[in-house]
């Protein structure tokens, strides 16, 4: 984020989470998602996470 990032991931995948980083905001973090979406920032852009978590 201090490097001008607008959204990060960090997926945990033993704990089944994932922190959503945004500029300005709190951490979100989710529990066992099956996708991540792009946002505003990569518009239509869909993570599939379930065969990673």
């Amino acid at each position: 984020m201090e490097n001008g990032a607008r959204l990060g991931w960090l997926i945990n995948v033993e704990a089944k989470q994932v922190e959503i980083y945004r500029q300005g905001k709190d951490v979100e973090i989710l529990e066992n998602p099956t996708t991540l979406s792009g946002e505003d920032i990569l518009p239509g852009f869909l993570f599939d996470l379930t065969t990673i978590i």
